[in-house]
């Protein structure tokens, strides 16, 4: 009788430990498919389109011959070895620098336009961060404003606050030096 009682509780517990690593599997698979789906919610809505790499070859100057840029403004690419401060410009700033401000973690706000009022609400913008975000005017630009970072683009006419902000969010300081 003591054999058959200490079998069923084998039993009981073989089938108790069956159950517990089942629930865990099935929690384990549930938090993985979760996990999943906000990583991926999160990269389908970043800002800006995605533009492939051209790499990141230090040249020495702006005259150095090397590739166009796939994109205008640029967002990657060849560039000088270093940067142009941080903060608001009144004169274009070359494609060449741009490209390294942007490698050492930059947003580029642009504006293409001869429109003061745009240019003062992009500055009051550009003014709430202490590095790694540069206003300047992109002359003969497509569009009226363009924000770049590292591999992203975003392009538009009509001055968005929020778009602009949530841009410089999404991409100032990461930083994008081989290691």
């Amino acid at each position: 009788m003591a054999k058959v009682k200490e079998q069923e509780r084998r039993v009981m517990r073989r089938a108790r430990q069956r159950r517990m690593w089942a629930a865990g599997a099935a929690v384990g698979i549930v938090a993985v498919a979760v996990l999943g789906y906000f990583a991926y919610r999160a990269a389908a809505v970043q800002p800006g389109v995605a533009i492939a790499s051209q790499g990141n070859l230090h040249i020495q100057s702006e005259s150095t011959p090397h590739v166009s840029y796939s994109t205008d403004p640029p967002t990657s690419g060849p560039h000088l070895p270093y940067i142009a401060p941080w903060g608001v410009h009144t004169t274009p700033i070359a494609k060449e620098l741009q490209v390294h401000n942007l490698e050492d973690g930059g947003v580029m706000v642009q504006y293409g336009c001869e429109c003061p009022d745009v240019a003062a609400k992009l500055k009051a913008i550009v003014q709430r961060y202490d590095k790694q975000v540069i206003l300047a005017p992109y002359p003969g630009m497509k569009s009226k404003i363009a924000l770049t970072a590292w591999g992203r683009i975003d392009q538009f006419d009509d001055l968005d606050e929020a778009r602009v902000t949530r841009f410089i969010a999404a991409y100032r300081g990461i930083d994008h030096h081989p290691r």
